[in-house]
């Protein structure tokens, strides 16, 4: 039966009437979050395992290079793809693409093979990411697209704490590469399994277009790919300014990712700790995601989207100022509140503009341009740490970085929110 022919009720959105599927949804984005997550501690602190010398900053910068450039272009593929052959296919595919990362990772002689598997990471991510959180946004109710995005992250990126904690103490029992092995190839296991039970969202979208499309202006999808991408990144005001807000946090992210870890070798702390601290930073982020995309509903987007940028600079300047354990500890829990007030209530705020049977291209060009900021914060960052020799300047153009990047949203984007705008 098709969605045109389906009783009305099967497809009603709203989490409540879905919540089947939303939760199934939400434990996908757990496994998608366990993947990126096991390598944000255990390769940048153990990059030594791999031939990468300990001040080749911008060499150990490549394998996110890498990763950024594919995530964020397909990103933008999966989001069209997605609205032309289904939200469900384009997740197992990202799975397929998957499997390789963590036997590249085993069997590499050296750094190059750790970039190799990164474009495999980079095709998961695009493919997996990009599917949970479209596909909870079409179960939702046009009131809840804040608390939807804000489930998904949250899931996500308390998955990518615990896996950098977790992988950091696996390490150091069994070894990197067999720690990554067996935890990797077990979390892409559980997610192919859990697809079995998962059905397709684009009945809901279809469903969505039949009962409202005559009353949602654009909602013809008369763009092509192209024409979309050059509105969205170029053309439109809030779009653009939206996509840079993307391209800055992830810039930030990047240098959790890559040069944090370094940053605390270099002042004497091991593994485990520097596990703590960036899983601390992942881990708020994903917790706090629960409430400020459910805030971001009720209040709008721009203040706790706003709010976020201030904390998020503010944590990274606290960051450069310290110098032990606990204060890093505190100025990463800062890092990821800000993050978790800024980084749903961005897609939540595409997806308020975007007519439905575009949504997916859009959201795809806003993610492509939010991920390439780890191709972008990967060069330029490593650039800055390599000229430099040092680290500690990185974290301050960061911090510049975002806080200028919070002044656009500021000064170019109006409230998308359909309640408060």
């Amino acid at each position: 039966m098709t969605a045109a022919a389906a009783p009305a009720s099967r497809y009603q959105r709203g989490i409540a009437h879905n919540r089947g599927q939303f939760l199934l949804q939400t434990v996908q984005v757990f496994f998608v979050g366990l993947v990126i997550g096991m390598e944000r501690n255990v390769l940048p602190a153990m990059s030594a395992h791999f031939g990468v010398n300990s001040h080749a900053f911008f060499f150990l910068a490549s394998f996110v290079i890498a990763f950024g450039l594919v995530k964020g272009a397909l990103n933008f593929v999966a989001g069209g793809l997605s609205d032309r052959i289904g939200r469900k296919r384009v997740l197992f595919i990202g799975w397929i693409a998957g499997i390789p990362i963590p036997i590249l990772i085993f069997f590499a002689p050296n750094w190059w093979w750790i970039i190799a598997a990164n474009v495999f990471l980079g095709f998961n991510q695009a493919f997996t990411w990009t599917m949970t959180v479209t596909s909870q946004i079409d179960l939702s109710a046009n009131h809840q697209r804040g608390l939807a995005v804000g489930i998904n992250e949250a899931m996500g990126y308390i998955a990518v704490g615990l896996a950098g904690l977790a992988t950091g103490y696996l390490a150091v029992l069994y070894g990197p590469r067999w720690a990554l092995l067996v935890f990797g190839l077990v979390v892409i296991a559980l997610a192919l399994v859990l697809l079995l039970w998962m059905e397709d969202t684009i009945h809901w979208v279809r469903a969505e277009h039949t009962r409202h499309g005559a009353a949602i202006p654009g909602a013809s999808p008369a763009r092509s790919m192209g024409s979309t991408f050059l509105q969205v990144s170029f053309q439109d005001r809030t779009y653009r300014a939206l996509c840079q807000g993307g391209v800055a946090n992830k810039i930030a992210d990047t240098l959790v990712w890559v040069l944090f870890p370094v940053f605390f070798t270099f002042h004497g702390l091991g593994v485990i700790a520097i596990g703590w601290i960036t899983g601390t930073y992942a881990m708020v982020w994903g917790l706090c995601q629960f409430w400020t995309g459910h805030l971001a509903d009720r209040l709008g987007r721009r203040p706790p989207v706003l709010m976020g940028f201030a904390l998020l600079s503010a944590g990274l300047a606290g960051t450069a100022l310290v110098s032990h354990f606990s204060a890093w500890m505190a100025t990463a829990a800062l890092m990821g509140l800000g993050m978790a007030l800024l980084y749903p209530n961005l897609i939540a705020a595409m997806s308020d503009v975007a007519p439905p049977l575009e949504r997916g291209r859009i959201l795809g060009t806003y993610r492509y341009w939010r991920d390439t900021g780890y191709a972008i914060g990967g060069v330029i960052l490593g650039l800055v740490a390599q000229w430099s020799d040092k680290i500690l300047p990185a974290i301050w153009v960061t911090a510049g970085i975002v806080a200028l990047s919070g002044l656009w949203i500021a000064f170019a984007v109006q409230e998308t929110h359909p309640r408060t705008g």
